[in-house]
């Protein structure tokens, strides 16, 4: 599948390659088929991705793992959530990433763990889910995370 995107231009994703959203993501339910694209030369799953949506080229979502942004990062996940992506057999089949807001002042960048992407990456199904967990924020300062890592390091 081609899809002129507005950040990466045109691009050629194999079908295998695409996720079915089939509730789509929450305030773009309309959308259903999304690709990961990442930096191949970065190729870590430590920097930003983007979930492109391949059936509107302006709609690109970054994203991230998150446990590179949240240490402990464990959601507690209802089983129906599983079961409406073809339920999971395996933990590796599990691929969870949140949604980052990143404005041009860096220290402001958040992440959303209460509302995590949940990819079955066997079937290539996802869905967003709301996590019951009490201490996942909206709006996750990422920065100060990463500052606090880099103090910690500094003490090694």
């Amino acid at each position: 599948m081609q899809i002129n995107s507005r950040l990466f231009g045109e691009i050629d994703i194999e079908d295998d390659k695409i996720i079915d959203f089939k509730n789509g993501i929450i305030g773009f339910e309309e959308y259903h088929k999304y690709a990961l694209i990442f930096d191949a030369e970065k190729e870590s799953s430590k920097s930003i991705m983007w979930l492109q949506s391949m059936e509107e080229p302006e709609l690109a979502f970054p994203v991230a793992d998150p446990t590179h942004i949240y240490s402990g990062y464990n959601p507690v996940v209802e089983d129906e959530w599983l079961e409406s992506i073809g339920g999971i057999d395996k933990p590796e089949d599990v691929f969870v990433l949140v949604v980052l807001t990143v404005p041009s002042d860096l220290t402001k960048m958040t992440a959303n763990l209460k509302a995590p992407l949940v990819i079955n990456t066997d079937t290539r199904k996802g869905c967003q889910i709301i996590v019951n967990n009490e201490g996942y924020q909206v709006r996750y300062n990422v920065y100060d995370y990463v500052q606090s890592l880099k103090k910690e390091e500094g003490k090694c």
